[in-house]
Parts: structure tokens; C-alpha cells; sequence
């Protein structure tokens, strides 16, 4: 992967690229975007919390394609309040080591339950 953060633009507000390129070989996976539900509908309380088991969903889908989070590219979170950002940004900056993927997160109104509080799609790539 070759990661873009060119100089002559303002450097990211968190931990971030700008862009990810993908080199001609790799496949790619698109992930749905994850909610914070357990497979025995469980749905934990914290944003950080969420985060996580949105990230856990995320990586049972990669596995299931031969890949994992490190394969990431491209990351779309989604939060329902700004008091959650702080919870998401301390699982994604723990998950992501430096050059991070290329992300963008936004403050929503809602999702189909109101109990949700994160919700994260994905971009990963992997040598074919």
C-alpha cells in the first residue's frame, strides 16, 4: 500500500491518511456497515464499547475473506453524538498501527435502533 499525505495540504486532525493507494494484484473486500449487536443480540452500553465489537464484527468478516483489521484501507465510522467520539477514537488509534488507514467520521442522527451508538464500514485489500 502506498499511503498519501502530501505536505502542501493540512496534515490530518487525528490519526489518519489522506489516502491509500492499492497497487494492481490486490483484491478487495467491502464490508457492510457493522453494528454493535452480539450474535445473541447483546449490545453493550459504552461508545467504547460499541467501537469494539463493531471492530470485532468487522474482523470475523475480514477472516471469512482471508484477511484482517492490518488489511484495512479505508475506514467509514459513523457516531450519533459528539460526546462519542473520544470512545472511538481510543479503540481505532489502539487497532491501527502508523501508516493508518485513509478515514472519515461522521455525526449522525441516528441508526435502526436507537440503543446504537457506532457504526463502522470498511475498505480492506490483500494480495490476490
Amino acid at each position: 500500500m502506498k499511503h498519501h499525505t502530501p505536505e502542501s495540504i493540512r496534515a490530518p486532525f487525528a490519526r489518519y491518511s489522506h489516502g491509500v493507494e492499492v497497487p494492481a494484484g490486490y483484491r478487495l473486500l467491502f464490508c457492510s456497515g457493522q453494528l454493535s449487536i452480539t450474535r445473541d443480540d447483546q449490545i453493550p452500553v459504552t461508545a467504547e464499547e460499541q467501537t469494539q465489537l463493531c471492530f470485532d464484527n468487522i474482523a470475523a468478516v475480514l477472516k471469512s475473506g482471508g484477511m484482517g483489521l492490518g488489511d484495512i484501507v479505508r475506514i467509514n465510522a459513523f457516531v450519533t453524538d459528539r460526546a462519542h467520539l473520544p470512545g472511538y477514537m481510543k479503540v481505532r488509534d489502539r487497532l491501527f498501527s502508523d501508516p493508518p488507514p485513509a478515514s472519515t467520521l461522521m455525526i449522525v442522527s441516528g441508526f435502526a435502533r436507537e440503543v446504537f451508538k457506532v457504526e463502522i464500514e470498511v475498505i480492506a485489500a490483500a494480495p490476490d
